[in-house]
């Protein structure tokens, strides 16, 4: 999984040519079958963060939020061999999006939950293996 921040938050859209060149590479990685799910997310001035402090209390911030480097702009859900195929094309996608960084991240092989087609007693049993077999690692 890669996630992206785009270093400053804008509230220009992108250009047209922006925008075909992201269509293009999100395709180009679609057809190779390696690009499993992506988007962007919408401005931080339509969000909150949400922070639970030592104390047992709640810090709620509306958007948009100060630290601009701290906002993450989208995702991506890639499936790939290696770390180093990830950073390429993460390195890739960032020529494209013309700057910023992105994280890359390994997820588990299978998700803890899918409420589309698991019970929440289902994903328990999940996260009780999981637990199990990291235990084990």
């Amino acid at each position: 999984m890669t996630i992206y921040k785009p270093g400053e938050e804008t509230t220009t859209p992108p250009t047209q040519e922006h925008i075909a060149a992201m269509g293009r590479f999100i395709e180009e990685l679609a057809k190779s079958g390696v690009l499993i799910q992506t988007d962007g997310l919408q401005h931080s001035s339509k969000g909150a963060r949400v922070r639970l402090n030592a104390d047992g209390t709640f810090k709620i911030t509306d958007g948009p939020f100060t630290e601009a480097k701290e906002v993450i702009g989208g995702y991506a859900i890639i499936d790939v061999k290696s770390k180093a195929e990830a950073i390429e094309l993460t390195k890739r996608f960032l020529k494209v999006a013309g700057g910023g960084e992105s994280e890359v991240r390994e997820m588990h092989d299978q998700p803890a939950y899918d409420a589309r087609s698991a019970s929440p007693s289902q994903f328990a049993d999940a996260a009780q293996a999981r637990l199990q077999q990291e235990a084990t690692r």
